[in-house]
């Protein structure tokens, strides 16, 4: 990396790293963050490569990641490939006073793996990277007494990169990346905890290109759409991760997402809890009695910087975290969520359908009378009451249909400002008026 943060292609490497140490830390230490907490019986859970000998014990895990995506170039394109993962270290503690309490725990250190594919390697006989991390042991005297072990197994793999030509006019290629974990454990373990310091956690690859661009796999073009299709992905899922909106940066990560993630600006910082809800995790910390707070400081160093940063929010960032609504549109609130210029046919706001002879619309008042087309049991407590359309829509094939919100709604102005309607065909309402 250069002293502007960007690789060759001027894509932020340090942004698109913010959004995979998300990745990387996922369900790394689960709430109630203390190493007795049963919850911590079941980490590490995304991107684990086993070695080969556990992975052939144990069908549900794997020592390998395979992803693929569409790159379309310019004729002279190369790629920087990034593997990252997690070294699990596992720490223990020696010469404590008999009774004394001196909890095992399993921590982690961040290794990275990076190279550059030229385009001869790239659009030819693809290239082969073969990597080590060498194993350890690192002692530190313990605040009370005795020394706490942290020890380290040697891990090997590989990562390979090669490409397969799209088929037409287009210079396109279909790009694979596979990672393999080749460390050698004899004998193989028998338990998926003695496997785990030999295993590559959470692991991942950031891939960005020069003289090219990555296609969406979630919106790719028309002509790209049976090359997207082909690619075959296992424990991986590409995703544009331009923080500039752009497609020269791929990130090929265990969890499923969509283009461009981001973090949430108002997240104060990471929780390390699988798919974490930042306000109710933070209010269940803060509950934490004293005694848990000090085993959780003591069990891990990020554990601790995290008691510690909840304890310190004060009103205005916990107010934050309560929620917040995006407009799914890029022009933000007030902005209309269908493309008017596309079809200027269409406009949900001011559209009406003729029902009993009257004009519905926005605003109308309709009883909801279900049962001609829907076999929901929770019908039943909606026949006969009383709805106001919010919308007019369309479906696939054209044909109209309602959004609307109950009148009786504890609060309805909240349930309009979240778009949360109830939604019903023009025959299963009947207009009703203010008598």
């Amino acid at each position: 990396m250069n002293d502007t943060g960007t690789n060759g292609a001027g894509v932020n490497l340090d942004a698109v790293r913010r959004i995979a140490d998300a990745v990387l830390y996922e369900g790394y230490i689960l709430y109630p963050y203390r190493a007795s907490a049963q919850k911590n019986r079941s980490r590490w859970q995304f991107g684990v490569l086993m070695a080969p000998g556990y992975a052939a014990i144990d069908p549900s895990e794997s020592s390998f990641t395979r992803t693929e995506c569409v790159l379309e170039h310019w004729g002279q394109p190369a790629a920087q490939v990034i593997l990252r993962f997690l070294q699990v270290q596992r720490r223990s503690t020696e010469g404590v006073a008999p009774g004394a309490h001196a909890p095992a725990w399993d921590e982690a250190t961040e290794r990275e793996i990076g190279f550059t594919v030229g385009t001869a390697e790239l659009l030819g006989p693809g290239l082969v990277t073969e990597f080590s991390v060498p194993g350890g042991e690192d002692r530190e005297p313990s605040p009370g007494a005795g020394c706490a072990v942290r020890r380290r197994e040697p891990l090997a793999g590989t990562v390979s990169v090669r490409t397969t030509p799209v088929p037409g006019p287009w210079r396109a290629v279909r790009l694979q990346v596979r990672v393999e974990n080749r460390t050698a454990a004899e004998p193989a373990p028998a338990l998926r905890e003695e496997a785990l310091p030999t295993a590559l956690v959470a692991a991942h690859v950031i891939v960005t290109v020069s003289g090219g661009e990555f296609i969406s796999m979630t919106d790719p073009p028309e002509w790209a759409q049976p090359a997207v299709a082909e690619c075959q992905n296992t424990g991986g899922w590409p995703v544009l991760a331009d923080p500039g909106g752009g497609r020269q940066a791929v990130l090929f990560s265990p969890i499923i997402l969509y283009d461009y993630p981001e973090l949430a600006p108002e997240s104060p910082g990471e929780l390390y809890d699988g798919t974490e809800i930042d306000e109710i995790l933070t209010l269940r910390t803060l509950a934490l009695s004293d005694e848990e707070k000090l085993e959780a400081r003591a069990t891990d160093p990020r554990a601790a910087a995290l008691i510690d940063r909840v304890e310190a929010m004060d009103v205005q960032s916990m107010e934050r975290l309560h929620g917040t609504i995006r407009s799914p549109h890029p022009g933000g609130a007030g902005v209309p969520w269908w493309d008017p210029e596309a079809d200027a046919s269409v406009s949900p706001d001011t559209d009406s359908v003729m029902i009993g002879g009257q004009a519905v619309a926005r605003g109308s008042l309709v009883r909801l009378r279900p049962g001609a087309r829907r076999a929901d049991a929770q019908d039943m407590f909606l026949a006969g009451r009383i709805a106001e359309v919010q919308a007019v829509l369309l479906d696939v094939e054209d044909q109209p249909y309602l959004a609307v919100s109950l009148t009786d709604h504890p609060d309805p102005d909240l349930s309009i400002a979240h778009g949360r309607f109830l939604y019903f065909m023009p025959d299963e309402v009947e207009p009703w008026e203010v008598s």
